[in-house]
């Protein structure tokens, strides 16, 4: 008997209704018409065992237990899922052939491996299971995927790396939220200091935004802009552009802070001559924008429609399962393998018929342009979120389904219409002996901007036509005063964005390096859910759109080595992590240096001035459990 285990009910249905002939549904399984059967998990059926299961003491909070580190690590069963566990390993005892069908990420291929090896099957038949990597739940998408199925041994690395990163986020977490809630009880707050690897630099990067806007003084700064007519009376506008002679009087951004200096150039060149030293018009072409991954996505659906990241996700979800409508949607990839191609005529009769108000975007669209998104090189387990070719009218979903499902689809559309064309042209210009550039930019084709043009895109700025050594005339000279204005504090848009280019925030030059390709704090699957995370522990508050970290989360934040508030930290963890996924690192050359990092980590803080939680309001813990039972010892003195 071929047992297919799926990650949840919907992807299991979907799998079943690819075969044909009679089925039988089981509790917790469905049994094909050849004898056999499809089961599921409900997400994890297992987890980390807390750590009173490895020693008793531990149920008890105390700080001369840390760091805890398990020598042998245990998985328990989920009790809410124990039921469904129980049916998974009954009839892996009959299974001949073992089929992985975990989503296609590397949480997706840890949730089934671990149940295949907490029930005890026997290693040949681990070697020889399958791997069905399923991104459209569609039953022709999911027949196709049957055809193409993979060893599930090829996927060990991705295996290993969910592995390392789920110990590893229980050793931090748990030894250090353990440590720092037990040392703001002795200064006098009894509330829960969760630790995370990743939800900790998150709250850094907004603390120090806070901190560096309310710190921000503002600074006067001035601009010259030049009116400059041709001999036909045409004008146009030219900016000056400071001399390294002005240099003393710049800031490190090359803004010129005095006042004196921008009139002295404006008194200079009111009423002069010009000549243009310089003229070039260059046609230029930008390729359409490559489809969404889940955080690309949820940042322009937060832009556009005020959407959480949590709250696209569980719309994309929706799509996915209960419509069919889109692909795989927790995926990082913007690329899609070339085999997808013969599915495009499908995919725009589809969209099509979904939205009407598209109709006449997909007859323009040209199905035989093949834009640089389709990369097999680039594409793995899974592929960027695009449209499928289900028919299903956008009237029947609800309002946030619909923009998303459009917005995807849109996105999709660019990809068969072509470069965005057009015309870029910089003059520069000689003003009584200063230099002025003007610039401009003409549309020659829009392409696939014929889809955005309704997305703030600014107006065309059009130079006239002229020539190396033509006169010109200085009408007038204007002063222009501005101020420096301070960084915007984060909203959940900008925070998302942040997250995903992490490499932006990090201090280390060499670092910044190793991230080029792995840049990134959490995985597309869980940044918005340390969003949500930070918000529901009271580490962070909503004013209007924009972010703003509480008393509580500042204190923290001041109160942890800085090494633990940065990305640079967590940020290798995910390089490191993507190297064991690609096997060119070893799970123990991993796990080994994090462990004594974390005992130094406990050791430090014996040394902190904890007075600064004294007074600070105190919430219960929300969201994932604050690391274990707290017996006895964590509660505030008297």
């Amino acid at each position: 008997m071929i047992l297919y285990i799926a990650e949840k009910p919907s992807l299991g249905r979907a799998i079943a209704q690819a075969f044909s002939g009679q089925q039988q549904k089981r509790d917790g399984y469905i049994e094909l018409a050849n004898g056999d059967c499809v089961t599921w998990c409900i997400g994890h059926l297992l987890e980390q065992a807390e750590p009173d299961k490895y020693d008793a003491a531990y149920a008890k909070w105390s700080l001369q237990h840390l760091p805890i580190v398990p020598s042998k690590w245990q998985l328990v069963p989920k009790k809410n899922t124990q039921k469904q566990l129980t049916v998974v390993k009954r009839l892996l005892k009959t299974a001949t052939h073992i089929v992985n069908a975990g989503d296609p990420d590397r949480e997706g291929q840890l949730l089934v491996d671990e149940v295949i090896t907490y029930c005890g099957v026997k290693p040949a038949l681990i070697e020889s299971a399958g791997r069905l990597l399923i991104n459209d739940l569609n039953t022709s998408a999911v027949q196709k995927a049957l055809q193409n199925m993979r060893a599930n041994r090829e996927f060990l690395g991705l295996s290993i790396s969910a592995l390392a990163r789920s110990r590893a986020d229980w050793l931090y977490g748990l030894n250090l939220t353990r440590a720092y809630t037990l040392l703001g009880q002795r200064g006098g707050y009894s509330g829960v200091l969760s630790v995370g690897r990743v939800q900790t630099p998150v709250l850094g990067l907004v603390v120090r935004r806070d901190q560096e806007i309310a710190n921000f003084i503002s600074k006067p700064f001035f601009e010259v802009i030049a009116t400059l007519e041709t001999q036909q009376k045409v004008s146009f506008s030219a900016k000056w552009q400071p001399s390294a002679a002005c240099e003393p009087y710049q800031d490190e951004e090359g803004r010129v802070l005095s006042r004196k200096l921008a009139q002295t150039v404006v008194n200079k060149t009111q009423g002069q001559a010009a000549l243009v030293t310089d003229y070039k018009a260059q046609t230029k072409q930008s390729p359409p924008p490559l489809p969404y991954s889940l955080s690309i996505l949820q940042i322009d659906a937060s832009k556009r429609f005020n959407l959480s990241p949590k709250a696209v996700l569980d719309v994309c979800q929706s799509l996915y399962e209960k419509h069919q409508l889109i692909t795989y949607p927790r995926s990082d990839s913007r690329y899609l393998p070339k085999e997808q191609l013969a599915q495009v005529p499908k995919i725009l009769s589809a969209i099509k018929s979904n939205v009407p108000s598209y109709a006449s975007v997909v007859d323009n669209a040209n199905p035989k342009l093949k834009s640089k998104a389709w990369d097999d090189s680039k594409v793995d387990a899974h592929h960027a979120i695009i449209p499928t070719n289900r028919s299903k009218a956008v009237s029947s979903l609800s309002a946030d389904e619909a923009k998303i499902y459009q917005l995807i689809a849109r996105q999709y559309l660019m990809q068969f219409y072509g470069p965005h064309k057009y015309q870029e042209q910089i003059a520069k210009v000689d003003i009584a002996g200063g230099e002025f550039i003007a610039k401009g930019k003409t549309n020659l084709e829009l392409g696939w901007l014929a889809l955005a043009k309704n997305d703030n895109n600014k107006a065309e700025v059009i130079l006239p036509l002229l020539t190396k050594g033509e006169a010109l005339q200085c009408t007038d000279s204007q002063l222009v005063e501005k101020q420096t204005s301070p960084p915007k504090h984060f909203t959940e848009a900008t925070l998302l964005a942040a997250m995903t280019g992490i490499a932006r925030y990090v201090q280390d030059s060499e670092i910044k390096k190793i991230l080029k390709d792995t840049d990134g704090l959490g995985t597309e699957a869980t940044r918005a859910s340390i969003i949500d995370l930070l918000f529901k522990r009271q580490f962070m508050q909503k004013v209007g759109k924009e972010i703003h970290a509480t008393d509580t989360g500042k204190a923290l934040i001041n109160a942890l080595p800085s090494q633990t508030t940065h990305p640079d930290m967590t940020a290798i963890w995910e390089a490191n992590l993507d190297k064991i996924s690609q096997r060119q690192m070893r799970y123990e050359a991993f796990m080994l240096p994090l462990t004594e990092s974390i005992t130094q980590l406990i050791n430090t803080s014996q040394q902190l001035d904890t007075s600064q939680f004294a007074g600070l309001k105190s919430s219960k813990p929300a969201g994932k459990k604050a690391w274990g039972k707290r017996k006895g010892g964590f509660k505030k003195k008297a």
